[in-house]
Order: C-alpha cells, then sequence, then structure tokens
C-alpha cells in the first residue's frame, strides 16, 4: 500500500538516526508518528529507532541517543527514515552503503531527512530520481551527484522515496504523511499538540535567513532579504535590489533601519560573510572557491573582510573548529 494511501492499517516505521543528527530533526521525525498515536488513541505509528552499530547515536548537541538495536539485514516494514546532519560521510562505510541497499527492496518507501539524502545517493538510490537536502549542502550535493534531480524544495516525494531538508521541513512532512493516511483534521490536530502553523507547501524554497514575523510586518524587507539570498555569488547594489522591490533606495534603507537596524548594504556584506563562514566550517572547500561563491572579486578582498568578521583568517577558523 502507498505511503500515501488512506487507510487505518498501522504504518510500520525504521528509523535510522546517525551521529552527528540533530535534536530538532530527531524530534520532528518521531514526535509527529507519537503526536497521531495520540489524537487517534491508538497506535497508528509503530516505530523502531536503530543506529549503525547499536550504540548510541552521539548528536550535534553532544546528547546519546540510545536506539533499540543496530541496522540489520533482517529489517523490513513500510517505510525506512535515514536521519543524518554534520559529517554524514565519516559514519558510514561501504558496508553499510551495501547494507541500504539489500533493505531498500524490503521497505514500500525509503526517505532521508537532512543528510540522509547523501546516504540515500552515495547507496545508489537517488540516480534519476529527485530529493532534496539541508539548503547548506545543495549546491554540494547537485555537484557530488549529477544524476539526481536535486531541488531547492522543503520536502520531495518521488514515488516510493522521500526527502526532507531540515528540522521544519521533517516536520510538513510527517504532517503531510499524516494527512493522507488519516485526514485534514487529525493532521490539524497533530500540529496543534505542537502550537505549530503549518503554512508551508512542499515546493517552497528552503531559506537561508527564516524571516519569521518580518513577512508579515514588513514584506518589502523580507523580498530584498530574499532577493540578496539569491544573488550571495553575484551581488548585486541596492540600487538594483530597490528596484526589484519597487522602492526608492531611501525608502528601501529607511525600511531596514527602522526593521533591522542597519542599512541594506551593511546586511547584505554580513549575510555573505556568513554563509562564508558556514563553507569554511562545513566544508572542505578551498578558500578561492569559498570566496568566489560569496561574490569576492579576489581572495585578498575576502581574506580581509572575512578577518574583519569573524576575528581571525578563514584557515585558521577551520582548524580551530576541527579540533572541537
Amino acid at each position: 500500500m502507498s505511503l500515501l494511501a488512506p487507510t487505518s492499517e498501522p504504518l510500520s516505521v525504521t528509523v535510522l538516526v546517525l551521529p552527528g543528527s540533530s535534536l530538532m530533526t530527531v524530534a520532528t521525525t518521531l514526535d509527529p508518528m507519537r503526536g497521531c498515536n495520540r489524537v487517534m488513541r491508538r497506535r497508528v505509528f509503530d516505530w523502531h529507532v536503530v543506529t549503525v552499530d547499536g550504540e548510541a547515536a552521539t548528536l550535534s548537541c553532544e546528547l546519546p541517543l540510545a536506539g533499540h538495536g543496530a541496522l540489520a539485514d533482517q529489517l523490513s516494514g513500510d517505510l525506512l527514515l535515514i536521519v543524518a546532519g554534520f559529517h554524514v560521510r565519516r559514519h558510514v562505510d561501504t558496508l553499510t552503503l551495501a547494507l541500504l541497499r539489500r533493505l531498500y527492496p524490503r521497505f514500500t518507501t525509503v526517505g532521508g531527512i537532512e543528510s540522509g539524502s547523501w546516504l540515500m545517493a552515495r547507496a545508489g538510490l537517488l540516480e534519476g530520481r529527485a530529493a532534496t537536502t539541508h539548503w547548506e549542502d545543495l549546491e554540494d550535493f547537485q555537484h557530488a551527484f549529477p544524476g539526481v534531480d536535486v531541488r531547492a524544495d522543503r520536502y520531495v516525494i518521488d514515488g516510493n522515496l522521500i526527502s526532507a531538508g531540515g528540522a521544519s521541513p521533517t516536520f510538513d512532512l510527517m504532517l503531510h504523511v499524516i494527512r493522507c493516511r488519516h485526514g485534514h483534521r487529525t493532521a490539524m490536530e497533530v500540529a496543534s499538540l505542537f502550537s505549530y502553523d503549518e503554512a508551508h507547501a512542499p515546493t517552497d524554497a528552503q531559506p537561508l535567513v527564516s524571516l519569521g514575523r518580518l513577512s508579515v510586518s514588513e514584506p518589502r524587507v523580507a523580498s530584498a532579504i530574499r532577493i540578496m539570498e539569491q544573488s550571495v555569488e553575484h551581488p548585486l547594489t541596492t540600487a538594483a535590489i530597490a528596484r526589484r522591490v519597487g522602492l526608492s533606495v531611501r525608502m528601501l534603507e529607511t525600511l531596514f533601519a527602522r526593521t533591522l537596524g542597519e542599512a541594506p548594504a551593511a546586511y547584505f556584506a554580513k549575510l555573505r560573510l556568513q554563509t562564508a563562514r558556514r563553507l569554511v566550517v562545513d566544508t572542505a572547500l578551498p578558500m578561492q572557491e569559498i570566496a568566489i561563491r560569496t561574490g569576492y572579486s579576489s581572495l585578498s578582498a575576502f581574506s580581509r573582510a572575512f578577518r574583519r568578521h569573524a576575528g581571525m583568517s578563514g584557515s585558521a577558523l577551520r582548524r580551530e573548529t576541527r579540533r572541537i
């Protein structure tokens, strides 16, 4: 039976949690199922948490998460969800990838949560299929797996394969599964348990910046920030951004000062350097490539700006964070 078909039958779910996963992402994977069982007053989701070796997986917040067992050949069921986060390449060897390939036909649906999509792709499950991953990794994911139709959507459903880009998109995905299987009212009640306002479509793009209430209180500033996000590699001038939003430069600067306390140009510069910092810490890209990706015309200009922003060079920051 399809994962998304209306049914009263329980869903058998195996959740593989890797070290480095986000506690919040693990929670948005598991708690909607728990909440649905509570709302429906019976066990419509039956989940089993496993780790690669059966030992506790240390999450990104350094909390150890003990599972119910190890990833093993005898597993099967309706849904296998692979939850992963930082340093995903370190935690899975070729034997585990081979095991995932063997398990694939034993589950009706297989899903990658956040960096779980990387494991699915490395196991060869996503070739010629559509998928997403966390927005920070979309470009690298596409480069690493050119045969995958990589989308910047919050979550992607492609037949028997699903993927979600992070904690909040995973909540949206799980609510979608609940809605399809048990109806709108049940999904609304589950969302209400967590005071969660589900306001996103699956195809909504994953943002670099979560704008929160700013989209409502000052949509013109929110639109300008979204334009900045899309032009980090090829930065636009404040005048060009103002034209796209339909404002004068002076009016845009007034709105930014009123809502964010700084000029558009200063905000954009910080956004580019925050993007650069993430690339320094979370990737092995050369500094020259990071400079290009964040819109700097030369490595020297990037190095000066980055040092002012971070208090040290990119290379020094990378060495320091690798020791933590």
